[in-house]
């Protein structure tokens, strides 16, 4: 693969909120996990754990989630993923962020049912066949979230260069305590996110919009270099 594949992967890329209900093969699920393990870590530590779910055990999830969520049962996150407060710029970015996905969806900013229901596709892992729960030891440190994440940058690129779909689940720590119950998982676990893998549905227009990234110059500083 040339450098330019991979540019051209991670412009493609992108967070797919719809799936079609076509199954993913096991076998092609085992190899996108395996090949996300090949990621660095700090110490070759490989920290992070990946529970993949479908069929009746990712129906089960979903209506645990979707229960709770409807019962407007508190939250229990087991880590803080935003700063608190949110700085106003990093506000700023978010407000804009959802402004996009609700103006593809047609949904008004006043419309407070129509935006729950469609944080609630969090909890449906927006329809796709294959759910998977990520987990980390409670006891690791913050440079083994970093390693973590390169994993699951590593897991989205090779899904989308097999021709699937992805998306990353935060919403799914909000009740980390029922996910817990739920998959029977060790008290050493920690759930950080979900994450939806299937074929996008490219005809849903919550799939036709992207969010946009940062200039070079604002997150950037260059010294030393020859012009």
């Amino acid at each position: 693969m040339m450098a330019s594949d991979i540019e051209q992967l991670l412009k493609k890329r992108r967070s797919v909120r719809k799936f079609k209900s076509t199954l993913v093969p096991k076998a092609d699920v085992a190899r996108i996990l395996q090949c996300s393990r090949l990621a660095p870590s700090g110490a070759n530590l490989q920290p992070g754990n990946f529970h993949a779910l479908s069929g009746l055990a990712l129906e089960n999830l979903k209506s645990t989630l979707l229960e709770a969520a409807a019962e407007k049962r508190p939250f229990v996150s087991q880590y803080s993923y935003f700063p608190s407060p949110m700085p106003a710029d990093l506000k700023a970015k978010q407000r804009t962020a959802g402004h996009a996905l609700y103006s593809a969806l047609g949904i008004d900013r006043r419309d407070i049912t129509g935006r729950r229901n469609q944080f609630d596709q969090n909890y449906r892992f927006f329809d796709a066949p294959v759910g998977i729960v990520v987990t980390i030891h409670k006891d690791m440190g913050k440079g083994c979230f970093m390693d973590l994440g390169m994993a699951l940058m590593a897991l989205f690129l090779v899904a989308e260069a097999s021709g699937y779909a992805t998306t990353g689940i935060g919403a799914l720590a909000n009740y980390g305590d029922l996910v817990h119950s739920s998959l029977g998982l060790s008290d050493d676990e920690l759930v950080v996110c979900g994450i939806a893998l299937g074929q996008a549905d490219k005809s849903e227009p919550v799939n036709q919009f992207r969010t946009e990234r940062d200039a070079l110059t604002s997150f950037t500083s260059f010294e030393g270099f020859e012009d």
